[in-house]
C-alpha cells in the first residue's frame, strides 16, 4: 500500500475524528462536577459546594447548574469582578465573620481557576483580597496527667465495653490522636510486634504514617482484640457493641460520647472531647519536655511550628507574667 493511498488517507481521518471526539467536552459540561471530583476528602468537597451554592443563591436566586457556572465563567474580568465585590459587600453586611467571608471567596476563587484549567474561563479573581483576620485567643487548656489517670481509672477493664474504651482512650492521651484518624483505622493497621500503629493523619490524603505505641496502648489494644476474638484485617479497629450496631466502625460522634461519659463519670466539669484530650496531651509533652517544641512536633504532627508555639505560650502564660511584672513596677 502507498503513502498516498486512498484507503489509508480515509482510515488516518477517521482515528483522527474518534479521537477529537472522545475527548470533546460534552454539552453539559460540569465545571462544579470537576472542582468537586478535584477535592479527596468528603469533608472539603461538602464545605466548596456549600460556598458556591450561597454565592449562586444570593447572586441569582437559584443554585447552580453547569450552565449557570459557565454563564459565570464567561463574563468579563470586569463583570465577573463587580459580581464577586457586591457578593461580598452581602456577606459584610450579613455581619459573618471574616474567616467566613474569605472562605466563600476562596470556593469562588478556586472555581474560577477550575474553569481556566479547563479553558472555559479568562479572568483571574485574584485582585479581590479577603477580610484581615484579627489574631484571637485559641484555648489549649484541658485537663492535667493526675486528672486524666483518674478518667483511665473509671474505665471497667474486665468487661469488652471497658476493654475498648480504654484502649480509646490511651490512644488519645498517649499518641495526641485526633478522633478522625482513630475513626478510620482497621485491624491490620495495629502491629502488636514492633508496637506500631498505621494512621492517615490529618491533610496527608492516602498516606500512611507509622506512628510508635507505648507499652501501656500496645497492652490495652492486644486486650480489646483479644476479646473480639475472630477478627480479619480489614475490619475496623473500634467497634460498636450496642445490639442495633455492633460490629460496625465506631464514628467520630460515638468517640466524643465516650470522652464524655468518662470525664463526666471522673469528676470532670470542663467541656471535655477528643480534641480537648489531644489539647491535654500536647500540653503535658511540653510541661514534661521543659517546652521543647520540636520534640512535641513529632507527637503533634502539626506541619507548621507556629501552631505549636500556641500551644507553648498558653501554657507558659507569658502575657500573665510580664502583666505581674509590669503591676509590680508601680505599686508600693
Amino acid at each position: 500500500m502507498s503513502p498516498t493511498d486512498p484507503s489509508l488517507e480515509r482510515l488516518e481521518i477517521a482515528l483522527n475524528a474518534k479521537i477529537e471526539t472522545s475527548f470533546d467536552l460534552p454539552q453539559d459540561f460540569d465545571v462544579l462536577a470537576h472542582l468537586l471530583s478535584d477535592k479527596r476528602s468528603p469533608n472539603t468537597r461538602k464545605a466548596y459546594e456549600k460556598d458556591i451554592n450561597d454565592f449562586f443563591r444570593l447572586m441569582t436566586g437559584k443554585p447552580p447548574t453547569p450552565d449557570t457556572v459557565l454563564e459565570f465563567l464567561h463574563l468579563t474580568q470586569k463583570q465577573a469582578v463587580s459580581v464577586v465585590l457586591r457578593y461580598k459587600s452581602r456577606l459584610i453586611e450579613k455581619g459573618l465573620k471574616e474567616s467566613t467571608v474569605n472562605r466563600r471567596l476562596a470556593a469562588i476563587k478556586s472555581l474560577t481557576a477550575m474553569g481556566r484549567k479547563l479553558g472555559v474561563c479568562e479572568y483571574s479573581l485574584e485582585d479581590i483580597k479577603g477580610e484581615r483576620l484579627m489574631g484571637r485567643y485559641r484555648d489549649t487548656t484541658g485537663i492535667d496527667s493526675l486528672t486524666y489517670k483518674k478518667v483511665l481509672e473509671s474505665c471497667q477493664r474486665n468487661t469488652p465495653l471497658g476493654k475498648r474504651d480504654y484502649a480509646i482512650l490511651r490512644l488519645l492521651w498517649d499518641n495526641a490522636l485526633r478522633r478522625g484518624e482513630l475513626v478510620k483505622c482497621n485491624v491490620a493497621d495495629f502491629d502488636v510486634h514492633n508496637r506500631t500503629l498505621s494512621i492517615l493523619g490529618k491533610g496527608r490524603g492516602s498516606y500512611q504514617e507509622l506512628i510508635d505505641l507505648s507499652p501501656g496502648t500496645v497492652q490495652a489494644l492486644s486486650e480489646w482484640l483479644a476479646c473480639r476474638k475472630k477478627t480479619t484485617p480489614n475490619e475496623p479497629l473500634f467497634t460498636a457493641l450496642d445490639f442495633h450496631n455492633k460490629g460496625h466502625r465506631l464514628s467520630g460522634e460515638a468517640i466524643r460520647v465516650i470522652v464524655c461519659r468518662y470525664c463526666k463519670a471522673a469528676g470532670v466539669t470542663k467541656k471535655m472531647s477528643p480534641h480537648r484530650i489531644r489539647h491535654s496531651a500536647i500540653t503535658a509533652a511540653l510541661d514534661a519536655t521543659d517546652g521543647n517544641v520540636r520534640k512535641v512536633q513529632k507527637l503533634s504532627r502539626h506541619k507548621q511550628l507556629d501552631t505549636l508555639m500556641i500551644y507553648d505560650d498558653n501554657r507558659q502564660r507569658v502575657q500573665h507574667e510580664i502583666t505581674g511584672l509590669l503591676s509590680n513596677l508601680v505599686e508600693e
